[in-house]
């Protein structure tokens, strides 16, 4: 598929899909003749890893990490019990680190519907808010 189906489905703009090419996260697997990228499924499920880690705060040299330790995972070829468990443990300390961001995130989310709630009480009471004129 070509950039602009994999933008719509990944919900990513072209610039990003190249920036994440020129950074070395992802790269299409293949050009047509009049040169245009040409991604894979594959492709798109990388992207969607990238995507997912980049609200929880991880730097590219992160994402690139991870996915080197995945791709490895997956390719699975020579490698040895250490490698293999090396490579588990890098990925292990990643899922760790998102599990905290996202309880962060949830503490986030709640003060702020929280904060929400207490607008529209006040909206919903015909009260002025503080610093309103009555």
């Amino acid at each position: 598929m070509q950039i602009g189906e994999v933008a719509a489905r990944t919900e990513l703009s072209l610039r990003t899909i190249r920036h994440y090419e020129e950074a070395g996260l992802v790269a299409p697997s293949a050009r047509s003749q009049g040169g245009f990228r040409l991604y894979t499924e594959a492709d798109v499920a990388r992207l969607m890893v990238i995507r997912r880690m980049k609200p929880l705060g991880f730097t590219l040299d992160q994402m690139r990490e991870l996915l080197d330790a995945t791709d490895r995972l997956d390719a699975g070829d020579g490698l040895g019990s250490e490698a293999r468990a090396e490579l588990l443990q890098r990925v292990r300390t990643y899922q760790q680190a998102a599990a905290e961001q996202v309880d962060r995130l949830r503490v986030q989310l709640a003060r702020a519907e929280e904060f929400e709630h207490t607008l529209r009480s006040r909206l919903d009471s015909g009260r002025p808010s503080p610093g309103e004129a009555a």
